[in-house]
């Protein structure tokens, strides 16, 4: 009798397949619901029943589920977090490893195991950078890596299931376990594991030429000999390849600049690697103990290179200055777009179209974006700055479109004060990093090396000397009556 009103009472199947709201990205999610649903679960579950209002269910706490997500994204503001906070965080993580690895080379021979030692000095640096955040529990022991999955999904289920569905325990521990056991452990082991990282950069540079600058820069600031051999060795092959060509007219001169090029490389790799197997690489500081005057590189000209600029970024974060070196640089970014933005917009009214409005919702979005982040009351780290230029710039960003200029006034405040103020640039000319990164822009001396008056000496990376390292501000005491002379020759090109 119960099966037979059971029967009677079976409801009509209607599954409403909105989701996110965009038909384009709808669609192809509903046929991810409909294979898993046959993959996973009809498979077994034909074989207990034929009653449909269990795989009804199912369906409808998955579309519910996507909803919810669906929704609390499009609540959120992903520009910030994606052009700020994850390079932030990447960058950071960055740091930490470098810091370490410099750590275990002063080191040097003393350890045992190199892997688990650079493991352990790295979380070491993060507790010193990070403060109050050391995560390697979470990385180092599987027990506790799901552990702290089970928890995470615990919360996703918390956010995103119906109040129903959460409070039924036994399903909350199961989907809990499908999740961090079958779905994200094995998606971190794949994005951990370094033959997938290598493959899929592969993938990503395989349609974009590195330029010629980026490249030369990779060569000349690479630490690893087995690295610069194995750049060595192409060249040589592609070298010995070039010049068995049989080539006559216009052709010969393509093939000779090429051929030029891969010896300079050829000859920049042959310099590092000398360079670090002679041990110059760690003992800068020692070498710079026995200057009397180290060249001076203006801050201007350290914020547009950017090798200079890697070593005064860590200066800064050491220093907990970096607010004000990341404006600098989101305002000079802001301004560039800000230009490209008006001129599209230009463009678009000449030829009669309009849009904007749209043009200067998002500028004054991206603005807005930079003063939240730097300088208004929340912000964390905030800019420390005169508090009626701030407040003025405010006024402006409430009544008035923004222009490429809206923030020039305090850019050029902040640039002075990390010039200026003690605790930045003057300080940096002193500190360890500046002596590095004269050594990695090839202006440090080996004082073994001094050069005879007429300029034919060897530099500390082997170029030309004579006056060419010599800081500007020596050139400045020179009486005005007397004529300063400086001579060079071009020792090699490429």
């Amino acid at each position: 009798k119960c099966i037979e009103e059971m029967k009677h009472e079976a409801r009509p199947i209607k599954i409403d397949r909105r989701l996110t709201g965009a038909n384009i990205i709808d669609e192809p999610l509903q046929q991810v619901i409909q294979f898993s649903l046959r993959d996973y679960v009809q498979y077994w579950y034909y074989t207990l029943s034929d009653d449909e209002s269990f795989l009804l269910e199912i369906r409808q706490a998955l579309q519910y589920a996507l909803v919810q997500f669906s929704a609390r994204s499009k609540e959120t503001d992903w520009q910030p977090y994606f052009t700020t906070r994850l390079v932030d965080d990447f960058g950071t993580h960055l740091r930490v490893f470098r810091k370490a690895q410099q750590r275990i080379a002063e080191k040097g021979d003393q350890m045992k195991d190199q892997a688990e030692e650079l493991v352990d000095t790295f979380f070491e640096v993060e507790v010193e950078m990070e403060k109050e955040v050391c995560r390697d529990l979470v990385c180092t022991s599987p027990k506790d890596e799901e552990g702290f999955l089970r928890d995470l999904c615990e919360v996703l289920l918390y956010i995103l299931l119906p109040p129903g569905d959460f409070q039924n325990k036994i399903m909350r521990y199961f989907v809990r376990e499908i999740l961090s056991r079958g779905i994200l452990l094995p998606l971190i082991n794949q994005l951990s594991d370094p033959d997938y990282i290598n493959q899929y950069v592969i993938w990503m540079i395989r349609d974009s030429n590195c330029n010629y600058e980026a490249f030369m820069n990779i060569i000349k600031l690479s630490d690893n000999i087995g690295e610069l051999e194995a750049v060595k060795d192409k060249a040589s092959e592609e070298l010995q390849y070039l010049r068995s060509l049989d080539t006559a007219g216009d052709d010969i001169n393509t093939i000779k600049n090429q051929i030029n090029s891969l010896l300079y490389v050829i000859k920049v790799c042959d310099s590092r690697i000398q360079r670090l197997q002679s041990g110059k690489e760690i003992d800068t500081v020692k070498l710079a103990a026995n200057f009397g005057k180290l060249c001076t590189v203006p801050l201007d000209h350290i914020l547009v290179d950017n090798v200079a600029l890697q070593f005064f970024m860590d200066y800064m974060q050491q220093t907990g200055g970096q607010a004000h070196l990341f404006f600098w640089m989101t305002v000079e970014g802001y301004r560039v777009t800000a230009q490209q933005q008006l001129e599209v917009l230009q463009s678009r009214q000449k030829d009669g179209k309009h849009q904007t409005n749209q043009t200067k919702g998002l500028l004054r979005a991206a603005a807005f974006g930079v003063y939240e982040q730097y300088l208004s009351e929340k912000a964390s780290p905030r800019v420390n700055i005169d508090d009626n230029l701030v407040a003025k710039l405010a006024e402006t960003l409430n009544h008035e479109d923004p222009t490429p200029e809206i923030f020039d006034d305090i850019q050029r405040k902040v640039y002075e004060l990390m010039l200026r103020d003690e605790r930045f640039y003057p300080s940096f000319k002193q500190n360890v990093l500046y002596v590095r990164m004269l050594a990695e822009l090839d202006m440090l001396k080996d004082p073994s090396f001094r050069g005879s008056d007429d300029g034919e000496g060897e530099s500390f990376n082997g170029s030309p000397t004579g006056s060419i390292n010599l800081s500007l501000d020596d050139l400045s005491n020179v009486p005005m009556d007397e004529t300063v002379q400086l001579h060079a020759y071009i020792s090699d090109t490429g």
